[in-house]
């Protein structure tokens, strides 16, 4: 049978054909895909033309088309709608990966061709997308070995392949020690203070485990977080706050030895490329630059944060002990209190919105929201096959022209093989491909609450901003109107990848926003403006624990890609040192680390800061659309021409200065949040 990953498919707009897909395909189909990227990178070498931008750069752009789009598959996979079979081939995979791009990078003739073009790049003419594509290209190389001698050269091959399994065994363990737990509860009694909508989804997952009669929570977000927010009874709610805060530690699939070699050979690839730590590798291509100013801007936050989270914690202490608790506040007991005494001081629980947030209803207002703002059109189209029963296919097309624009996949439950949390993907970057335009194919991909035989799936408004924050991603990558795929959406330096997903989050507090989708899902009644307006007043309730929280991971994150791993011994003594400053409890069950894989087993090492790099612009941006307009075409557009439509094609500081005029104003976040004064008139 012919191999559906090696052939174009037939489907509109070249779709991957998920249908007929399946796991013996992918390994046959990742070596003829790397067989045929290497003939192509031969082709390159024996050209006998003197090296140009377009018979080397180019070329070097396109030369490994089908190995991307096999990888993207696989690996996307491996992540939404992953088996046994489809991890143990990881092994084999990430080896063979590795081994390619080191052999790309590690070519002297092929970077000599990159370099004769690079020395004259003044002489040649080019646009900003075309520099920005020969110096990303050169610099790739450097970066990736190629001034190396052949000892280091060879010792950085294996360093590679080495590090091509850790991620994805960090990523499977945080996932099956997650699923190998679960709180049954056959008393009604364990349910108290639970919302009917969290006992309704534990009663469906026990009848799904053949144990009708009962409850099961598990540790998935929609499951856990309710728990944690909602449970009367302090034990339970300790056993599922440990157990949360242990996976991957201490249990069949223990990370620590993970997390060790990892830092360890991270920091072992920084230093045969001239570097000081992996952080001064990886933050040379960032807009921050360096370890010391993601270091000065943390500080000068935790600076913030930290007292007003002492504060936050001490208020939060003496409401609980008004509520009769007399032991000291611990950590299982910070969300149940804390929305107590939100539902006390702003007069609304948040269960009050979930029945305003019905799954379908939020998510056609937010292809509404991005029809006003940029005049985009959703249709579900069911003539793409999708990789599971739950996700669904959207055309996106521009609503003026009638032009397409893309196609976007949505999967929103949780399952076995799934990993948890949000995120965005691609399947395909906007971009040439063969020397055609094709648009992008991306997916987002979330952990809701899933619909019961009695209810559909409600959102908490958790979940709405979640599902903003994932289309602003989705958005960034569908608008994309650049000439090469690397520089294509989300493809643009790591600590600004988050401006165009947090400042979406913003529209999900607006009433003028929330009035295309909230109504109650048996009345059809809007969500009623007190409501809205009680949500705004909570908008900053404990923002200094929240912040903090978020200072101590980006902390965290930096101790890992800064210290010496020789000096490193016990991964929970370690986190233990570096989080003393940004912890107000001690630790209380496993390290945060053995489950952390946004910097262990994703893109975000020594890039943790970035959520909060990227709040500054967030809120910079959106005070221009307070003060324009929600909805003003005329600041609408600028951010999408400026911004979005430009991706990677240019350095993200020239990008956001143009679209404002200026560069962002450093207190703009510590304003929304109510931690500085409104600026003078």
């Amino acid at each position: 049978m012919s191999n559906p990953l090696l052939q174009d498919s037939p489907l509109p707009h070249k779709a991957p054909q998920f249908d007929i897909i399946e796991n013996d395909h992918f390994l046959p189909a990742f070596t003829a895909a790397i067989e045929e990227a290497r003939a192509n990178i031969e082709a390159i070498k024996d050209n006998n033309e003197e090296p140009n931008f377009k018979n080397t750069i180019e070329a070097l752009e396109s030369a490994s088309e089908r190995l991307g789009t096999v990888s993207s598959i696989f690996y996307n996979m491996l992540s939404a709608n992953s088996n046994d079979i489809v991890e143990k081939l990881v092994e084999e995979i990430g080896p063979m990966n590795a081994a390619f791009s080191t052999d790309v990078s590690l070519d002297e003739n092929l970077f000599a061709r990159v370099k004769t073009v690079y020395d004259k790049r003044n002489t040649l003419n080019l646009n900003a997308e075309e520099n920005t594509l020969l110096e990303d290209t050169y610099i790739g190389f450097v970066r990736g070995g190629a001034l190396l001698d052949d000892e280091k050269k060879s010792r950085l091959r294996e360093l590679n392949e080495e590090m091509s399994t850790l991620g994805p065994a960090f990523m499977n363990n945080a996932t099956k020690s997650a699923e190998q737990f679960s709180l049954i509860i056959d008393n009604e009694d364990g349910l108290s203070g639970l919302p009917d909508s969290a006992t309704a989804a534990a009663a469906h997952a026990a009848k799904e485990r053949d144990m009708d009669g009962k409850w099961v929570f598990t540790l998935e977000y929609p499951s856990y977080i309710p728990f944690a927010t909602y449970a009367d009874n302090r034990e339970l709610r300790e056993k599922m706050w440990r157990a949360f805060n242990s996976r991957g530690f201490n249990d069949d699939f223990d990370n620590c030895q993970n997390i060790l070699n990892i830092v360890r050979l991270r920091n072992e690839r920084a230093g045969l490329l001239g570097y000081d730590t992996h952080a001064n590798f990886v933050l040379e291509r960032r807009m921050a630059r360096s370890p010391e100013n993601v270091l000065s801007f943390l500080d000068k936050l935790l600076s913030v944060y930290k007292p007003a989270a002492e504060k936050d914690l001490a208020e939060l202490q003496e409401f609980a002990k008004s509520q009769g608790l007399e032991d000291d506040l611990k950590p299982w007991d910070v969300g149940y209190y804390a929305e107590k005494l939100k539902q006390k001081k702003f007069d609304y629980s948040s269960e009050e919105l979930r029945p305003y947030f019905k799954l379908e209803n939020v998510l056609n207002g937010a292809f509404e929201h991005f029809s006003k703002l940029f005049g985009l059109s959703f249709k579900e189209d069911g003539q793409y096959p999708t990789w599971h029963e739950d996700v669904t296919a959207y055309e996106v097309s521009n609503k003026n022209t009638g032009d397409f624009v893309g196609i976007l996949y949505a999967d929103f439950f949780p399952r076995i093989g799934k990993k948890d949390g949000a995120w965005k993907t691609s399947y395909r970057d906007q971009g040439l491909y063969n020397g055609s335009m094709e648009r992008p194919i991306v997916a987002i991909v979330c952990n809701f609450t899933k619909p019961t035989s009695e209810t559909p799936s409600l959102l908490s408004f958790g979940e709405v901003t979640t599902l903003f924050h994932e289309m602003g991603h989705a958005i960034h990558a569908l608008l994309s109107d650049v000439t090469y795929s690397s520089h294509a959406g989300t493809s643009v330096l790591w600590d600004f990848v988050e401006l165009p997903s947090q400042v979406q989050e913003n529209w999900a507090y607006e009433k003028e926003t929330l009035d295309l989708f909230a109504e109650h899902y048996e009345t059809g009644e809007k969500i009623p403006a007190e409501l809205i307006q009680k949500v705004n007043n909570a908008k900053n309730f404990m923002v200094g624990w929240g912040g903090l929280r978020q200072i101590g991971l980006g902390l965290m994150d930096m101790r890992w890609h800064t210290t010496d791993p020789e000096e490193i011994k016990d991964v929970a003594a370690f986190e233990d040192k570096v989080t003393k400053d940004t912890s107000l409890f001690p630790r209380l069950a496993g390290p945060t680390s053995t489950s952390f894989s946004h910097i262990f087993a994703g893109g975000y090492a020594a890039g943790y800061y970035s959520y909060k790099w990227a709040e500054v612009l967030d809120a910079d941006t959106f005070e221009l659309f307070q003060e324009k307009g929600l909805y003003d075409q005329e600041t609408a557009q600028s951010y999408m021409n400026e911004i979005l439509t430009r991706g990677g094609s240019e350095k993200p500081e020239v990008l956001y200065k143009r679209f404002r005029g200026r560069d962002a104003d450093p207190d703009s976040l510590l304003r929304r949040e109510g931690l500085l004064k409104d600026k003078a008139a």
